[in-house]
């Protein structure tokens, strides 16, 4: 089951929340939707799941036009709202039975017992939802929203409240989800992200910014510059090692260890080494650096 976006403006009043945005996901993988607050994360998503319609463009679930079989559509898709929404005076199973109701499914009971395990629901499965802490509510939202085994799940922060073993669990419970259904989730936890997703889809002020395998990602916008983290055995003349070709930046981190930037075209290493035996000291330790998630994020975002 994939997911098709064509160029979708949303437009609010004056302010274009999405601005000509398209992408695909393809069946089977779970893709990390990222963006800083306002970015219109939000909004896709509500698009894509029919909740919203698009001021234009289209999108396409299973090659099916959400505006035009929006309830074919929602048969197979399962969502997790930002706020999700929750009847608070009902228990939890009571809940539960009513969203199944809504499905149609069989064998209900079973089912419902089955969601509550898998969602670990089963230590409060006998209390109303109002009474509920934020990380079982959330819980509760993720149940209903694949109570009904969709094909594809939109999940927008769906470990915001969870304490840390939560975290754990419903990661690993959306991991093997994953394996055969397409799930798309928003999250600002770069971990989750790196844990558990098969490629990233950045999104700053309503434009798509990155759109790579999470193997990728770490090489967006980086052109031809790589990082070196170099440990000398004593401080070094900083002007002197500068004059090594291919060398852009240095930035010494304390305790004769240093950052270098440097072109990828060339290969310094060697250079780096005889630069200290001719200095008569010793290169400690040498490592390529690779940016972390967050940093990519923030270049892209800031």
């Amino acid at each position: 089951m994939s997911i098709k976006v064509e160029n979708i403006i949303k437009i609010y009043g004056n302010q274009k929340a999405l601005d000509s945005v398209s992408f695909e996901i393809q069946s089977g993988n779970i893709v990390g939707f990222l963006g800083p607050n306002g970015a219109g994360k939000s909004t896709l998503m509500k698009i894509i799941t029919g909740f919203i319609p698009a001021t234009e463009g289209n999108v396409f679930v299973n090659n099916q036009n959400v505006m035009e079989n929006s309830m074919e559509i929602r048969k197979i898709l399962g969502y997790l709202p930002e706020n999700n929404p929750l009847y608070v005076d009902m228990y939890i199973v009571e809940y539960l039975q009513f969203v199944a109701g809504i499905y149609k499914i069989k064998n209900k009971g079973q089912r419902i017992k089955d969601i509550i395990s898998m969602t670990g629901l089963e230590p409060e499965k006998t209390k109303k939802i109002g009474s509920l802490s934020k990380g079982y509510r959330q819980r509760v939202g993720l149940a209903q929203a694949i109570i009904h085994d969709p094909q594809i799940l939109i999940l927008d922060e769906p470990t915001s409240g969870l304490d840390p073993n939560q975290i754990i669990e419903i990661r690993n419970l959306i991991k093997n989800l994953g394996k055969e259904k397409t799930v798309m989730l928003s999250t600002h936890i770069m971990q989750e992200v790196e844990a558990i997703c098969d490629k990233i889809i950045i999104i700053n002020k309503g434009k798509i910014v990155a759109n790579n395998n999470i193997t990728d990602i770490q090489n967006v916008g980086i052109g031809n510059s790589s990082s070196l983290l170099i440990e000398f055995s004593k401080k070094i003349n900083e002007f002197e090692f500068k004059k090594i070709i291919g060398i852009n930046k240095i930035m010494n981190l304390g305790e004769n260890k240093y950052l270098v930037e440097f072109n990828q075209n060339k290969d310094i290493r060697q250079d780096v080494f005889n630069f200290a035996v001719h200095n008569n000291f010793a290169v400690l330790s040498m490592q390529v650096k690779e940016r972390s998630i967050e940093e990519v994020f923030a270049e892209l975002t800031t």
